[in-house]
């Protein structure tokens, strides 16, 4: 199985894996695009309508030939009714107005596939509306924030995932995509982290400032309840995990303040998967690594 990410800024396409699967999306999207044709499948996990077009380029790239005519089965899952409570006819009429994170960001993703001189097979749409339920009060939650998708049928599933199914390296993942945004070598580029042909997942180097540390000590001493109304977009309907899943990162970055210490001479981390399924760090890469520092000393 493999495990894209609840964090944005991520895509996936794998091979080999009976599965692949995001979750913790409440007002981001969670898009699978499949090759009906030769099953290989593409998973993104996208928060912002800015980074919609260029990951969909990405994400088709992994899937089928830019000249191909073949069909691509299309996903969407995550969002829900985040607006005001003027109701959704009003929103759809009158966008603009549109209080909400989630919204934007699923009209950007339709629009975008519309445009494309791709052929989809729009199979699920499960966001806003029909991806939301209400409390006995009124409050909004989303149905779904997660799925898993098998390449080899097509099938969708709604699914959760706990740490030990979230695949290697999370936190410096989770560290990285947020880091992302201050990296200009990534530019609003989804974060590719599964290797396709080699079955591996290689964690590209990503560098992160003294701003980031600066905001880890400053939140750090907060509240649970103040974290999640800083560092959320929907604080009400997050996982139970969120504030320790932000704790753990700020954690790491006390403790590895440089990014070279995690990435040295800029190269990936890169982890293979065991004869059992885990996921072991590569001994090659982390030789090669030290070898270039020790070269440059």
């Amino acid at each position: 199985m493999i495990y894209v990410g609840g964090v944005p800024f991520q895509s996936d396409g794998p091979s080999s894996s009976e599965l692949v699967g995001t979750d913790e999306a409440t007002t981001c999207v969670g898009l699978a695009i499949r090759n009906h044709k030769s099953g290989m499948t593409s998973v993104g996990h996208l928060d912002s309508p800015d980074v919609v077009e260029t990951g969909l380029t990405q994400m088709l790239s992994l899937v089928v030939d830019q000249n191909s005519d073949e069909m691509l089965e299309v996903h969407l899952v995550g969002g829900y009714n985040d607006s005001s409570p003027q109701g959704m006819d009003s929103v759809i009429s009158n966008h603009t107005d549109h209080s909400g994170f989630s919204f934007p960001l699923c009209a950007k993703i339709v629009e975008t596939l519309e445009k494309s001189d791709m052929v989809f097979h729009l199979q699920t749409l499960h966001v806003l509306e029909n991806n939301t339920r209400q409390d006995s009060e009124g409050n909004a939650y989303p149905i779904f924030n997660g799925f898993m998708v098998e390449p080899s049928t097509g099938s969708i599933f709604p699914a959760n995932f706990d740490r030990t199914s979230r695949c290697p390296d999370e936190v410096v993942r989770r560290i990285r995509l947020s880091s992302s945004y201050e990296d200009p070598s990534w530019n609003g580029r989804l974060l590719e982290t599964y290797d396709i042909p080699t079955d591996r997942f290689v964690i590209a180097p990503c560098a992160w400032t003294i701003h980031q540390l600066q905001i880890a000590m400053m939140l750090q001493n907060l509240s649970d309840a103040e974290i999640l109304h800083i560092c959320s977009t929907s604080p009400s309907v997050e996982a139970p995990d969120f504030v320790e899943n932000e704790r753990r990162q700020w954690d790491y970055l006390k403790k590895h303040p440089d990014w070279k210490e995690t990435f040295p001479m800029k190269q990936p981390r890169i982890f293979e998967r065991t004869p059992s399924g885990r996921w072991k760090r590569s001994p090659v890469a982390r030789a090669d690594a030290e070898s270039k520092l020790c070269t440059t000393e």
